[in-house]
Order: structure tokens, then sequence, then C-alpha cells
């Protein structure tokens, strides 16, 4: 009878993969970069390249809408630095931009003058932020830690974080105790000072297309100014939450930041109106990513919520090797280990994408272990664990 019972269980049990027939990687081939929704940024230098103007690259990627002049003389406040426990700012002697004075003054209204070849460090403690201005051949001068500190400036300054590098052209500098870090922000005029910084598209491209990304990125930052965000003392963040802005370094490019910069000065009407993208008298809910797969995506595939302008077009021009080199077709090569990790699973036997929007694009991954344990992932999720481009790409095993 013993042995009756083994033999069922045996026959009955399914086999787990062995461990020596785990795929050592993963291959993904695909195309495109990014989420697909809005504004094809390659797509706009193709139409461009074919005589289509600014105004009519946006009426295609964003069907029904108007582009308008409308009030944009108003300040923006970027967050250039996230909780960060320290600020080192110097003057950028290599500007083309000398600087001629800048000045730091703490929460209580208090003002010094700081001279030009000196550096201010602002450090965070649990008094608030402490300021030492170092200058040459002298001891630091250490001020009363503050809460708050403004600098103001006239040139470029440049401010060195754990988070990088940047050079500051227009407005004023805050540094705030939020929590225990610093947040660290520049307010300027949305107009054309931040707009100079928007480093989104190449800045070789056409002056259509340049034209076009600038309108996008004028009516994303009118979408934002209205709201103070606690958590980074900030409208609009700089990177990835948002839209990229650099600061001083994208006017300052070599021959090509010109073509940014004039790129938004022909999108300004006057001083205090720009151009921006409207929907039934509202601006719209801009949306732009760097290539597709042919065709763009419908908002309501992607995020769940429907906009009438933001809908499936197509976009050959993200598929042309030569307007999109890296990116109409590209290969990744996914290591078990990083899959695994992703998946939270001791490993991954395979992978198996889980419904496809209409264009085609994934919308979720499943992975099953060596033991049949599954795990899934948001598309979202499976490309920021794994660094994948876009959404648009098949899944091949490997041993």
């Amino acid at each position: 009878m013993k042995r009756v019972l083994l033999a069922l269980i045996l026959i009955l049990t399914p086999n787990p993969a062995h461990a020596d027939s785990l795929p050592d990687h993963f291959i993904l081939t695909g195309s495109g970069f990014g989420h697909g929704v809005g504004l094809s940024q390659v797509g706009a230098q193709g139409q461009a390249m074919e005589g289509k103007s600014a105004n009519q690259i946006l009426n295609y990627y964003f069907p029904g809408t108007q582009v308008l002049s409308v009030p944009d003389n108003t300040n923006i406040r970027v967050n250039i630095a996230h909780k960060v426990s320290s600020a080192l700012f110097v003057v950028d002697k290599a500007a083309a931009i000398p600087t001629t004075s800048w000045s730091v003054n703490s929460g209580d209204g208090g003002i010094a003058q700081v001279p030009f070849a000196s550096s201010l460090r602002f450090i965070a403690g649990a008094q608030g932020i402490s300021l030492a201005v170092i200058a040459p051949k002298a001891a630091p001068q250490n001020l009363p830690a503050s809460s708050l500190w403004t600098i103001n400036f006239s040139g470029v300054l440049t401010v060195n974080t754990t988070q990088g590098i940047m050079n500051l052209r227009y407005g004023s500098i805050q540094l705030r105790l939020v929590g225990a870090k610093i947040e660290v922000t520049n307010t300027m005029n949305l107009h054309n000072e931040y707009l100079y910084g928007i480093s989104e598209i190449p800045s070789r491209y056409l002056q259509a297309a340049l034209q076009a990304q600038v309108i996008a990125s004028r009516t994303y930052a009118l979408s934002k100014v209205g709201t103070i965000r606690k958590e980074c003392d900030c409208n609009i963040y700089s990177g990835i939450y948002d839209q990229n802005y650099i600061g001083y370094a994208k006017e300052s490019e070599k021959t090509v930041g010109a073509y940014w910069k004039a790129a938004v000065d022909t999108t300004s009407v006057d001083g205090g109106t720009g151009l921006a993208i409207y929907y039934q008298g509202k601006p719209i809910s801009v949306y732009f990513f760097a290539s597709s797969a042919g065709t763009t995506q419908k908002s309501a595939d992607v995020w769940g919520s429907s906009q009438p302008y933001l809908v499936s077009v197509p976009d050959p021009w993200s598929l042309d090797i030569f307007l999109n080199p890296y990116y109409s077709h590209w290969q990744r090569v996914l290591i078990q280990k990083d899959v695994a990790a992703a998946f939270n699973l001791p490993d991954v036997f395979s992978l198996k994408i889980v419904g496809r929007t209409s264009t085609n694009s994934a919308i979720n991954v499943d992975a099953i272990s060596s033991t049949g344990k599954t795990s899934e992932l948001t598309i979202g999720d499976f490309k920021v664990k794994l660094k994948i481009p876009s959404s648009w790409f098949e899944i091949a095993n490997s041993n």
C-alpha cells in the first residue's frame, strides 16, 4: 500500500523546472523610447523636415486643440536639489555671462554681501541650515543657522550637491529645511528664463520641432505654477518627475544652444504672453516622449484616463533608422539575477507578456520561478526596475 501511495504522489506532484535549465538571461527586442502618449519628439523632427510648422505638428499629435497666445509672465519655483544634506555655491568664472554681484540673506532678513572669489557651503543640521562663507586665504566665516536662506545674484552661479552640478543664471535661489534635509529651489520667470533651461529635445533639431517642444513645455509649466508642493518647496521638479531643466547649460551649448533659445523667443508673442496648447478654452494635459513603435498611444491605454486629444495617431518617423538610430529598433539583454530581483523571486524560469494595448504595447509582465511561483509587474514597474526603453517589445528566453 505504501508503494502505491508513493507512486500516486509522484504522479500527481508537478515537476518543478530544474535549476540547470534556468535561462542565464532574457532577450527583449523592441522599438521606441518613452510612454508613447502625446507629442513624439522624433516625429516632430520628421515632420519639421517635411516642412510642417510647429502649429501643424502640435495639431497632429493633439487633435482638436488650438495653439493660443496666453499670459505667461509669472514666476515658477523649480526644485534643483531634493532632500540633500549640503550644497556648495561658487561663481562660474568660465561663463560667458560674468557674475558681477551676489549676496545671501537668512530667514530673519539679515543680508551678507559675498566676495566674488568666495564660496557658500550650506549644511543641514539639528538647528537649521548652517552657512560658511569660504574666502581664499582666510578662515571660513560661519553664520548662525537658519531654516531659510536666499541667494540673490547677477551672472552665473554653480551649485554642487550629491545630485549633481548645475549652472544657474536667472532669478533667485532658496534653501529651505524640510524635515531634516535641504530643498534647493530656483525661482525665475516662466516666460523665458525657465524655458531657456528646458532640455527635453536636442537643440540641433529644426526650428519647427524646437518650437513645438517649447510650446508643449510652456503649457506643462503653466499647469504647475498654482501649487507649491511642500515636500520639495517647489511648483515643479527639475528632473524626471516633471520635465528636464538643466539651467544655463542648455542655452550655453556650443553653437546649438542659440537654436533652442531662438525657439523660446519665437514662441513668445511679447514680454508677457507666449504660445500654449488649449482645448475648449483650457490648457491641455500635455505629454511628450522621445519615440514610438510607429503609432502613439491613447492615454486611456497607458494611465486609464481618457482625453479627446490624447489619442493614437500614426508616427512612422519614429521607425526611421536615420531619424532614430538608437531606438527605431533596440535590443536589451536582462541578466537572470536582475530579473529575479525585479520580480522578488528566487529565480525566474520564464517571462510572459500579459495583455496588449491597441498599439501592441505590453500592459503587464508575468514571471514564473523554477518552483512554479509566479509574480506580476505592471509595465511601468517592469520598465523602471529593468531600465527598459518602452513598452513595445517581445521577450525571448535564452540559456
